[in-house]
C-alpha cells in the first residue's frame, strides 16, 4: 500500500576506522532460478535479525562481515551475541571495481559521463529505497550516463546496534552486500556499450566538485510533477541526455517535502504502471541478483526446505523451492502503520496496482483525506494485519488456486512445504504456527511436511533470502518489481 512516512535526506556522515578480520567476495549475477531470489531481500533480510542463531553468527561472521575480532566484549550487543557489521573488504573491493580507472576510454573514464541522485531516499524502509533506487539506474541507463550507486543508509529506528556500538550514525550497509547486478556495479549484456555504475566514493574521483552541474529537481520537477509516470521519466531523460556536462549531480529543491526524482505521490498512485513493462524488461530488472552474502544462506539452508512428508502419489519435482509455499507475515509496529494507511484511504503501493495481478483492493468509500470510518479500517486490516484466521484461509485459498491451475493445464502441482517470514518476536509466532498446524482442513488439503520459520534457519543478517524462489508467494501490501519480473519473464 501506499506508504505515507517519507522523510527529507539525511546529512552525510564519514565512516569511522576499526581494525578489521578478513572477507572474500567475488561479484556474482545470478541465472535461472537464482535470479528469482532479490527484493524481497527489500522486507526479509532487515527482519532476520532477531532469528539468528548465536553459533552459527559467530562462525560466520569473521568471514562474511569483517567483524573486528576484539569486539565481543562483556555487556555488549546482550542481544544478538555480537557487534555490527564492518564491511571493509567489502568496501575496498567496491574501490577496486575495474570500472573505476581514469585511462578507460569513453563512455567510462575521465570523459564519460555520470549521474548522481543525491536526492534518493535515505533513512527509510529498504523497499522504499529499493524500487526508487533500481528507477534511478533505469534513467541512468536510458540517458547514457554511469549511474552512481550509494550505501543503503539506514533508519536508525530499523539497525539492530544502538549508536554506541556502530561504526558510523546513521548506519551504512553497501549496495553489494545487498544486490548484484548492473544497478551496483555488475556487467551489462555482452554487445551493450551502457557505462557501468560507479561508487559514491569514485564519482568524487571522476567527478570532482568543480566539474559538476548541480541539477535541482525545482528545475525540472514542478511542470511534470502530476504527469504519469512514463512522461515524468521521459522528461528526466530528456534532460539528462541532451545536458552537454559530462558530470551532473541531482540534489533535492529544500521546499519539497518528497524531492526524489520519482517520489511517494508517483508511487503510491497508478501514474506508476505506464513504466512497468520497458522497466521489468529492462537490463536492469533482468539482471537484477542478490549478493554472494544473500546466497551464501540459500546454498548453506537448501537441505532444509526437502520435503519431509510422505511421498506424493504423483511425480513431483525434486527442486524444493517447485514444492514451496512461502508467506511473509509483517507484524512489530506494523499495527499502527496499518491505521495510518486506512486514515490517509491509501491504495496498494508500486506495482502492486498492477490489472493482472491476483489481488485488488480498492479504497472503500465514506473516507476523506486523513479520516476514515472504523468500518473502512476494519476492511484494511483485513489485507494489512490479518488474523490467525484470516491468515489460514489466505494459505488455504491460494494453495487451491495454485493447484487448480496446474490442473487445467494437466500439470499434477505439490505444495508441501510452508516457508512462514515475520519480524515477530513474542509467543504470536508459535500460536501462528500451531493454528496453521492444526486447522485440520489446511492440513488435508496441502500434506505440508514441514513449516519453517526463520527460527529454523542458519542465516545471517542480510541473508534472508528464500522466499521469492517459492512457487506460491504470500506478500504484506507491498510487492517489489523483481519478484513479478522474475515470474512473468521467465527463471531460467
Amino acid at each position: 500500500m501506499f506508504n505515507g512516512p517519507y522523510q527529507r535526506l539525511a546529512p552525510n556522515v564519514s565512516p569511522l576506522s576499526w581494525q578489521n578480520a578478513s572477507l572474500r567476495v567475488k561479484q556474482f549475477i545470478g541465472t535461472g532460478r537464482r535470479r528469482l531470489i532479490v527484493i524481497c531481500v527489500s522486507l526479509f533480510l532487515l527482519l532476520s535479525i532477531s532469528f539468528i542463531h548465536p553459533t552459527t553468527r559467530r562462525l560466520s561472521r569473521s568471514f562474511y562481515y569483517d567483524l573486528p575480532s576484539n569486539f565481543k566484549a562483556e555487556g555488549k550487543s546482550a542481544r544478538l551475541g555480537f557487534g555490527p557489521p564492518t564491511w571493509a573488504q567489502l568496501k575496498q573491493w567496491e574501490d577496486e571495481l575495474p570500472q573505476h580507472n581514469l585511462d578507460l576510454p569513453f563512455p567510462e573514464g575521465r570523459t564519460g559521463r555520470y549521474v548522481k541522485f543525491s536526492n534518493q531516499i535515505k533513512m527509510l524502509g529498504w523497499n522504499n529505497v529499493f524500487n526508487e533506487l533500481l528507477m534511478n539506474s533505469f534513467l541512468a541507463y536510458k540517458s547514457k550516463r554511469a549511474y552512481v550507486f550509494q550505501d543503503y543508509v539506514w533508519k536508525p529506528e530499523y539497525y539492530s546496534w544502538p549508536q554506541s556500538e556502530s561504526f558510523e550514525w546513521p548506519p551504512h550497509t553497501p549496495l553489494n552486500a545487498i544486490i548484484a547486478g548492473p544497478t551496483a556495479g555488475g556487467l551489462w549484456d555482452p554487445g551493450d556499450d551502457a557505462p557501468r555504475s560507479v561508487s559514491e566514493k569514485w564519482f568524487d574521483v571522476v567527478c570532482p566538485r568543480e566539474e559538476r552541474r548541480i541539477l535541482n529537481t525545482r528545475e525540472v520537477k514542478p511542470d511534470i510533477a502530476w504527469l504519469m509516470g512514463d512522461e515524468i521519466f521521459e522528461a528526466w531523460r530528456k534532460v539528462l541526455t541532451e545536458a552537454p556536462e559530462r558530470c551532473i549531480e541531482i540534489v533535492p529543491a529544500d521546499d519539497d517535502n518528497f524531492p526524489q526524482t520519482f517520489d511517494l505521490w508517483l508511487w503510491g498512485s497508478f501514474r506508476v504502471l505506464p513504466l512497468w513493462k520497458p522497466f521489468s524488461e529492462s537490463p536492469i530488472s533482468r539482471l537484477l541478483a542478490t549478493s554472494p552474502i544473500v546466497n551464501s544462506a540459500v546454498d548453506r539452508n537448501e537441505y532444509l526446505f526437502l520435503p519431509h512428508g510422505p511421498r506424493p502419489a504423483h511425480p513431483v519435482s525434486h527442486n524444493p523451492y517447485d514444492r514451496m509455499l512461502a508467506m511473509h507475515v509483517r507484524r512489530g509496529d506494523f499495527k499502527d502503520a496499518c491505521i495510518g494507511l486506512a486514515t490517509w484511504n491509501s491504495t496498494y503501493y508500486s506495482w502492486n496496482l498492477l490489472d493482472f495481478l491476483p489481488d485488488h483492493f480498492e479504497p472503500p468509500a465514506g473516507g476523506s483525506w486523513g479520516w476514515n470510518t472504523p468500518e473502512n479500517t476494519e476492511k484494511y486490516m483485513e489485507h494489512c494485519l490479518p488474523t490467525f484466521d484470516g491468515i489460514v484461509k489466505k494459505v488455504k485459498d491460494s494453495k487451491e488456486d495454485y493447484i487448480r491451475a496446474g490442473g487445467s493445464k494437466g500439470d499434477q502441482r505439490t505444495l508441501d512445504v510452508l516457508y512462514l517470514l515475520t519480524n515477530e518476536e513474542s509467543e504470536w509466532l508459535d500460536q501462528l504456527k500451531d493454528t496453521l498446524r492444526k486447522d485440520e482442513e489446511q492440513r488435508s488439503l496441502s500434506g505440508m511436511g514441514g513449516l519453517l520459520s526463520p527460527a529454523t534457519l542458519s542465516i545471517d543478517d542480510w541473508q534472508m533470502e528464500k522466499s521469492p524462489s517459492a512457487s506460491v508467494f504470500i506478500e504484506s501490501p507491498i510487492i517489489n518489481h523483481y519478484l513479478l519480473s522474475s515470474r512473468l519473464f521467465g527463471s531460467g
